[in-house]
């Protein structure tokens, strides 16, 4: 059951990424990026693997220290809980990534070969994406002759 929950969670993420990779700007893709509850299912798988560990976890985030995290993730039920953390986590980064791409006119071709790096290595991928953020703006704000273009947002038309 602890194997097919691990699965499960990313299952329930990837529907959210397919959208934001391959139609990034259909109407439907704003609307869901837009919402923090995509996350609630895999915070369900979150819920029901932490739940039977929680003394463990508890103990592990309480008092951090790498031998007690080690322990924790020792238990299968431990490992997927931290896996499905990781997985919620990484598509709030990923949603907020996408809508301030679009914010910022940045191309699809960019942000979802970027939002791929994401799904892999978002502490990676981040730093990448702001960086990339701070130059768009700094451009924007140049072409804009000084005045701040960067709050009034992209219109995004479905298709």
């Amino acid at each position: 059951m602890t194997a097919f929950l691990f699965q499960l969670s990313f299952c329930l993420a990837s529907p959210v990424w397919l959208l934001m990779i391959f139609a990034p700007t259909r109407r439907i893709t704003a609307r869901v990026a837009a919402s923090p509850l995509t996350v609630l299912p895999v915070l369900v798988v979150y819920v029901t693997l932490a739940v039977p560990v929680f003394p463990e976890i508890w103990t592990a985030v309480s008092s951090p220290d790498i031998d007690r995290f080690r322990e924790l993730t020792e238990l299968a039920g431990g490992a997927g809980a931290v896996w499905a953390q990781v997985i919620a986590w990484d598509l709030l980064l990923g949603q907020w990534m996408h809508l301030e791409g679009r914010r910022l006119g940045i191309s699809p071709l960019v942000m979802s070969p970027l939002l791929v790096f994401t799904i892999l290595l978002s502490p990676l991928a981040f730093p990448v994406f702001l960086l990339l953020r701070a130059v768009r703006m700094r451009s924007a704000t140049g072409a804009a002759g000084g005045a701040d273009r960067t709050t009034r947002p992209v219109s995004v038309q479905g298709r």
